[in-house]
């Protein structure tokens, strides 16, 4: 596994929009915040032309966008990589990205949610790891949390452990000026399926669960290479579910299985379910006990800090983690090996 140098003050922050852009008056002042913070704080930008732009969810034309990313890793200028944004449409650029290229010139790139469509194929793909856990418009928000420290402490270097946060948000903050931050009211409470202390270690790999959805079985899904590879390691996988209801859940964990995803899992991190919709009443717990996953004898931990339903941690996907949850709380430790 390739690991690419962390951030360090002075360098520059390439900020694609592979996705969406911001496509109003209230997400254009977000990313200026967010902007704005990072140069503040010692670091330089150098913003995509079209991050201003929106589309029905595209920041540009789907080659125009696979370019920008391309060139992002072509330029030796840039240090890091953080998406702008998420949304619904990043899977259309995949067959112009060049992968060949992201080989040759590996450098971290980070994101959250759409932008999964690059980071699990880069990873799975070119053997680099990437980051999971925020994008450049997170940092436009009023007011900090742990989870935003957690994430440039990570991309920095200054911590590879993280531990389960104490409160969540279950509802967002009405958006009045963009810049509204998370709303957290609800007690954080990681469970697991055996209701057991579980501890297991592995080479983790995963992200948005709705986009890996789409990816898998494709050629822009690299799993079988990686499986195979870090098998004596044994594989983590970490799921944040946005929009699929329990039943889509059971099915897409069903067609996983079948495509090899957990022939070598040691264990599976469900965070909190963006949505909570079921047509048989499922709740959490038993949508995953009645799928694929009640029957591997696997650990399974759900409701973690892996969500749309901030906070969410960092991960760095294709490291080695170590993974503890016990009464409620988690942690996660990752080794860069």
């Amino acid at each position: 596994m390739k690991y690419p140098s962390f951030l360090k003050k002075n360098d520059l922050i390439g900020v694609p929009a592979p996705s969406a852009g911001a496509g109003d008056e209230l997400k254009v002042n977000k990313y200026k915040h967010a902007n704005k913070y990072f140069k503040d704080n010692g670091y330089k930008t150098l913003l995509s032309k079209n991050i201003y732009k929106c589309n029905k969810g595209r920041s540009a034309d789907k080659k125009i966008r696979a370019d920008e990313i391309n060139e992002m890793f072509k330029n030796k200028d840039i240090d890091l990589i953080l998406c702008a944004g998420g949304g619904e449409f990043l899977v259309e650029i995949l067959p112009y990205i060049d992968f060949d290229l992201i080989k040759k010139n590996p450098k971290y790139i980070c994101g959250f949610s759409d932008p999964t469509g690059l980071l699990y194929s880069i990873t799975t793909l070119c053997d680099i790891a990437t980051v999971y856990g925020n994008n450049f418009s997170s940092f436009g928000e009023e007011k900090f949390y742990q989870c935003h420290y957690d994430f440039l402490d990570i991309i920095t270097g200054k911590k590879l452990t993280e531990e389960s946060y104490k409160l969540y948000e279950n509802e967002s903050l009405k958006k009045v000026t963009g810049l509204e931050g998370l709303n957290l009211t609800e007690k954080v409470y990681w469970n697991t399926l055996n209701n057991k202390k579980v501890k297991f270690t592995g080479r983790i790999i995963g992200g948005c669960f709705d986009i890996i959805a789409e990816l898998a079985g494709t050629k822009y899904d690299g799993i079988d290479k990686f499986n195979e590879k870090y098998k004596d390691d044994g594989i983590i996988w970490y799921f944040d579910n946005c929009e699929l209801s329990k039943e889509e859940t059971i099915r897409t964990l069903w067609k996983f299985n079948e495509l090899g995803y957990f022939k070598y899992a040691k264990g599976v991190i469900f965070g909190r379910f963006g949505v909570e919709t079921s047509y048989f009443e499922y709740d959490t717990k038993n949508c995953l006990k009645d799928s694929v996953l009640g029957d591997l004898n696997i650990p399974v931990i759900y409701d973690a800090d892996i969500s749309h339903k901030g906070p969410t941690l960092t991960i760095i996907n294709g490291s080695i983690a170590h993974v503890e949850c016990d009464k409620g709380k988690g942690k996660i430790n990752f080794e860069l090996e």
